[in-house]
Order: C-alpha cells, then structure tokens, then sequence
C-alpha cells in the first residue's frame, strides 16, 4: 500500500523549470532515500508535499489526500524533521519539543523522556544557546515522539555527530518495525545504504533512476586507491571492477562489494605499500555515472 505518492509532478518558477515529471511512491513500512545532488529539486518536492508550495502541474497525494487541499488533515500524521532547524531563542529545548507536541494535538511523554536521553540531550537550556546539532535534536525528538504514520526527513543528521548519527538510525529502525513510513533526504550515501529500502535519484528537477539498492549497485561500490611494489595489472578483465585509472604508480578504482574478496587477493599478489579504500561520496557518484548535464544550480 502506497502511504505518497507523486505522478509527474512539475513545479515552474516563471520560465525556469525546476521539476519535471517527478513521479515518488513511497510504501507502508518503507524508508524511501531521495538523493541528488544540489539544486536538483529534493526540497523543492518536500515543501510541495508539506502543501507549503502549489505544484504547477502533477499530483501529489499523502494518505490518499491531495497535498495541497488537505494539507491541515496531512500533517495531524506527518512529521516533519528540516536539514536547518530554527527555534525560538528565549525558549528552551523542552518547552519547544512539548509545544510542537500540542500542536499536533498529542505525543507520547515517555518516549519523549526516553529519546531525550538517547540523543543526550539537555531540554533545560535556553535555544539560542545551541549548537546546529542541538537545534536538529529537538526536531528528532519532536518528530520522534509524535506517533505519525509518515516521517519526512530533510537532511536529518546535518550537524550530528557520528555517536548522535547512530541513534537516529536506530530510531528510524524502530518505526520502520512499527510500520512507519520514512521519506529521507540526504547527501550521506553510507546512511542512505544502511537505512533504505529503496532509492529515488533526482537530477535537475527530474527522477532518473528508482529502484532498490541491489538493483543499483554503483551506489554501493567501494572506492580503492592502491599502489603496490609490482605494476598492477589485469585488474579491468575482473568481474565488478569499475572506473580504473592510474597516476603515478597509484590505481584508483571502484569495486561492487561481493567482487571485493576477489579483488583484494589479486591486488595483493603484487605486494601492496599503500591502500585507502571508503565508499563513494554522492559528488563521486554523479561525477562518474551521470555526469553530462549534472551541474548544479
């Protein structure tokens, strides 16, 4: 069952077009990674299916409601968590996480108390005292407690530390096993890889790849650098090894993680003097695979 939905949704500020036929389906139970790069349209979609901007054309419905027209009834099961969190200054975190929670009508206390402690945080201090990953805290613990059906995340993480980045995957563990539904915007493609059960790639305004993490693998390859005592050879007749390029005695690469055995056995048999290896970033990531008309704006 889909809990959003959006059928070539289109958004034009005068002549400049900034989403064309952004199609999103979103699942009961399902957390949804919608990537791209900057400025491709990610929270141009977002304020749309908040009804906090009209769409020039398109549909877009929550819960079987139109985004725009219902937004009133949308929001009293939708919780809402932005990449930049302004709060009133001369309130502090506990009082602010407790009004967002009368505005919605109601929230559990006790997860409340329990995510207060999970993400350490101090609900006694004044807001204008806090750091950008305090500020994100009360909106995590406010959207966490709220029992919604639906959770629109824009950058969640922006500002946390590694430590907080953890909890808040646990966090969105537990209401995927509740059968909440997750929206996660992010730039952080290992968060995206540990959390989602399927991904949207957006790219100036429009979708151009869905589908699970299996079924777009380059999303999950490990990026290598290598430089070894013996020229390193025969790399490109392996099987999942992408993108070999070689400076000065050093090879860069990219490996499909269950090739990635196999590849390091080879690799060594040349004698290895240096390896780095991490995941690549989303820059990399559209540099290598959809470069040509990527840029951002």
């Amino acid at each position: 069952m889909s809990v959003l939905v959006t059928q070539s949704l289109t958004k034009q500020f005068g002549s400049f077009t900034a989403l064309k036929d952004v199609s999103i389906d979103v699942r009961e139970g399902e957390v949804y990674g919608f990537i791209g790069p900057n400025g491709a349209g990610k929270s141009t979609t977002i304020r749309i299916l908040l009804g906090a901007l009209k769409a020039s054309g398109g549909r877009a419905e929550i819960f079987g409601k139109d985004v725009w027209q219902d937004a009133l009834e949308i929001h009293k099961r939708l919780a809402y968590v932005p990449g930049d969190v302004h709060l009133w200054p001369n309130l502090t975190g506990g009082e602010v996480i407790d009004l967002f929670g009368r505005m919605r009508g109601s929230y559990n206390q006790k997860r409340k108390n329990e995510l207060i402690e999970l993400f350490s945080f101090d609900p006694t201090k004044k807001c204008r005292t806090y750091s950008k990953g305090n500020r994100q805290k009360v909106a995590l613990i406010s959207a966490f407690s709220s029992e919604a059906d639906l959770f629109i995340l824009d950058e969640p993480t922006s500002g946390l530390d590694p430590l907080m980045e953890r909890v808040f995957q646990e966090c969105v563990a537990q209401e995927k096993a509740q059968g909440k539904s997750i929206l996660l915007s992010s730039h952080i493609l290992s968060e995206v890889e540990r959390l989602c059960d399927r991904v949207g790639i957006i790219r100036e305004g429009e979708m151009i790849e869905t589908g699970t993490l299996e079924e777009l693998r380059h999303l999950t390859r490990t990026n290598l650098t290598v430089r070894t005592k013996e020229p390193l050879t025969g790399l490109t007749e392996l099987k999942g090894v992408h993108d070999v390029e070689q400076e000065d005695g050093t090879v860069h690469l990219q490996v499909d993680g269950e090739e990635l055995d196999l590849v390091m056995k080879h690799i060594s048999g040349y004698g290895i003097v240096k390896l780095e290896s991490g995941p690549p970033t989303l820059e990399d990531l559209f540099m290598r695979h959809y470069e040509g008309g990527g840029a951002e704006r």
